[in-house]
């Protein structure tokens, strides 16, 4: 009896083995297939050059610290790209209902994936502005958010000329 009851007891185990290997082959072969693609999808052939023009853009969100300047902050402006790594802007911008210019002077980079950053000096209020952005609709449109502490604010631009244009 006791040894009919190790039989059943082995047996048992062997088959939660098989079911175990038969389930780790099958996530090991769903992450490899799932990664395949990712890997080709990671290079869309972007780099700094491919960023070039002039883009319209809207900023909306909220200013959230420091306490004095906490509130509602809006954005209108125009920013160039050269190709080369620099960038300037110029704007219109509502914050708290309190309306203002603003020019931004910068640089951005470029991922072979299509996103980015770029980090830009406003003046006249003499801050610095990281923001992490991705390019879609062919290099047509950027969509971005402002990454430091105290700013919830998110960007949408697009291209305001075809590239070719001599206006670029």
């Amino acid at each position: 009896m006791v040894e009919r009851q190790l039989r059943t007891y082995t047996e048992t185990i062997m088959k939660r083995n098989n079911i175990a290997n038969t389930l780790t082959l099958s996530a090991i072969a769903v992450v490899a297939l799932g990664l395949s693609p990712m890997a080709k999808a990671d290079d869309k052939g972007c780099s700094v050059s491919s960023l070039k023009g002039t883009f319209a853009y809207s900023s909306t969100g909220f200013i959230t610290a420091p306490a004095a300047i906490a509130g509602p902050f809006v954005e209108v402006g125009t920013q160039y790209f050269d190709g080369r790594g620099g960038t300037t802007a110029v704007a219109t911008a509502s914050q708290n209902g309190n309306v203002f210019q603003l020019t931004a002077t910068g640089t951005y980079t470029l991922n072979p994936d299509c996103t980015g950053v770029f980090t830009v000096q406003v003046a006249p209020i003499g801050v610095t502005v990281h923001v992490y952005f991705v390019l879609d609709n062919n290099v047509a449109e950027f969509q971005a958010i402002e990454t430091d502490a105290g700013l919830c604010i998110t960007r949408v631009g697009r291209r305001q000329f075809p590239q070719g244009d001599p206006r670029q």
